[in-house]
Parts: C-alpha cells; sequence; structure tokens
C-alpha cells in the first residue's frame, strides 16, 4: 500500500459576503479550532482549481454554476509557515513548511452550507471583527482583516465612470 502524502503546497480561501460577515468551519480533527476554507494542491491541479474543489469539498458551494454572483479572487497573496507537529504525518518525511496561497470568495449573502462531515463540524457566519478573533491560524486572521480593505476596493470601482 502506497502513503499518499500531501504536497505541502495549499490554498486558503476565506469566504465572506458584500456585508463583510465571513464563514468560518470547526475542524472535525480538532474542535473548537475554526477556520476559513483549507486544502493541499492535489497532483497538477491549478491553485484555483485546488481553491474551487476545496470550497466545493467543505461547503458544497459551486462557484462555477454560481460564477456571476460568487466572485473568487486570487489575492496574490504566500505565507509560508511551519507545519503544526501534531500534522506532519501528513506530509513527507523531513517535510516541516508549508506555502499557503490566499484567495477570497464574495458572496453576495450569507447561504446555507453543506458540510463535509469528516472535515468539519459546524459553521458559523460572523462579522469579520468576530471572526479575526476566532480563527487559530495568524495567516488566516491577517487575510479576514483585509476584507474591509477589499470591500472598499471593489466599492471604488464599481463607482469608477465609465
Amino acid at each position: 500500500m502506497t502513503v499518499q502524502y500531501k504536497q505541502p503546497v495549499s490554498v486558503l480561501v476565506v469566504i465572506y459576503t458584500s456585508a463583510g460577515d465571513v464563514l468560518l468551519l470547526e475542524r472535525a480533527d480538532h474542535p473548537g479550532y475554526w477556520q476559513s476554507v483549507t486544502g493541499s494542491r492535489d497532483g497538477e491541479e491549478t491553485l484555483t482549481e485546488t481553491a474551487l474543489r476545496e470550497v466545493r469539498e467543505e461547503t458544497g458551494l459551486d462557484v462555477g454554476m454560481n460564477a456571476s454572483q460568487y466572485k473568487l479572487t486570487d489575492w496574490q497573496a504566500q505565507n509560508v509557515y511551519e507545519i503544526y507537529p501534531h500534522w506532519r504525518y501528513r506530509y513527507s518525511p523531513g517535510i516541516t513548511r508549508n506555502t499557503e496561497h490566499v484567495f477570497g470568495l464574495q458572496l453576495p449573502h450569507q447561504v446555507d452550507i453543506q458540510l463535509a462531515p469528516r472535515e468539519h463540524l459546524n459553521y458559523q457566519w460572523l462579522t469579520w471583527q468576530d471572526a479575526a478573533e476566532k480563527v487559530f491560524s495568524p495567516s488566516n486572521r491577517a487575510a479576514i482583516l483585509e476584507i474591509p480593505q477589499r470591500l472598499q476596493m471593489k466599492a471604488r470601482v464599481q463607482r469608477k465612470p465609465q
């Protein structure tokens, strides 16, 4: 039996609404740990493909089917961090660092989520301020704290004269 290790390349997808509410998921393997959608790249898929797959697997949201309402954006940000020791067994021996690529998924409003029960126990929508306080990951917190600026940038683009 061949062991399938995770690639040390992942995505973080912050799902948020036009009003600044943020979706958080509670990890099944670590109750009390709340986060945005995350996941490692599979095979040779692009980072955008990884983000779309992870959103679909973890929330049931099909961004491709709802592309006119759901806006996935590559935030062009990377975080390199040390993999928590209790999760290193998932990676090839000797791998201790991961490169995380940050995406945002803006929805027009809160929607119901279909959790992957093996991955998550619960979900909740929180204000961006409360979500930033609740997540366990510093890089997740930093991404959530960008939401007000990103919403203002979008508002400025929409008001731009043609």
